[in-house]
């Protein structure tokens, strides 16, 4: 399956297994991200997803098959990968701006750029006149903003996210939603996005990966037709609640249990 759009090949998994001990946890996995493109991966939990992103990571390494960035095999973390995870990986020690510019400051960007570089990131998330916070200042929900405006702060080539709203009430949950879609929208970083809610998948992407399991395999693609800027409302539309019936279809047919 190819979920790229028309630009410029960004990531190409080919022929991905991975096995661990006698498992067999994905199986023969093949697509290609283009720059710009957001994709997400949904199923149901135990079907790879999360297994899949460490491998796009460079976190684990694959049984077989390959995993290119801009044609540069993957074989370890880089900085041209950033990661957000489900809980909170801020460092209580830094304040929010600190934290913003850690990635930068790793890179060896001098301090007056990357300090203005992590302002610009701070601003974009909502977080102006809160850089001085330290974490447990800060609500979950604030903490999460702080995790993405890290991870986009360190210009990655692709911005990999594991269900980074899945430990958040709903309402807050929404509300990054919506506040997420507006981030990328404007900065059109390219992403790869695990998540096994089928609204949220539906929400922010280009194109949804519906993963099946035992092993985990690509078992069906949905191009999201919903132009751009997207609005609250367009959750409650027909169109919209049209192609959620297709994506549970798709998960049942997979093999997903509800």
């Amino acid at each position: 399956m190819d979920a790229s759009s028309d630009g410029a090949v960004k990531l190409e998994v080919r022929d991905l297994s991975i096995y661990f001990d006698d498992l067999h946890v994905l199986d023969n996995i093949s697509f290609r991200l283009s720059e710009g493109d957001f994709v997400s991966l949904l199923g149901p939990s135990g079907c790879g997803k999360s297994t899949l992103l460490n491998l796009v990571a460079g976190l684990l390494a694959p049984t077989s098959g390959t995993i290119t960035r801009d044609g540069i095999e993957v074989t370890a973390p880089g900085p041209d990968r950033s990661m957000v995870f489900q809980d909170d990986a801020v460092f209580p020690w830094y304040t929010v701006v600190q934290n913003v510019e850690y990635g930068l400051r790793v890179k060896g960007v001098e301090k007056r750029e990357r300090r203005e570089k992590a302002q610009g990131f701070v601003d974009l998330v909502g977080l102006s006149g809160r850089e001085d916070a330290y974490p447990y200042q800060l609500s979950g929900g604030m903490r999460k903003r702080v995790d993405v405006a890290r991870a986009l702060a360190a210009e990655p080539d692709v911005l990999l996210m594991d269900e980074p709203f899945a430990s958040l009430d709903a309402m807050t949950k929404t509300r990054l939603q919506a506040e997420f879609l507006r981030i990328w929208e404007n900065s059109r970083a390219t992403v790869l996005f695990v998540t096994h809610d089928v609204e949220e998948a539906l929400y922010l992407s280009e194109r949804v990966f519906v993963m099946s399991t035992e092993p985990g395999r690509l078992f069906h693609l949905t191009d999201v037709p919903f132009p751009h800027p997207r609005e609250e409302s367009l959750r409650t539309s027909t169109e919209f609640q049209d192609h959620r019936a297709e994506l549970i279809a798709a998960l049942h047919r997979a093999g997903a249990q509800f």
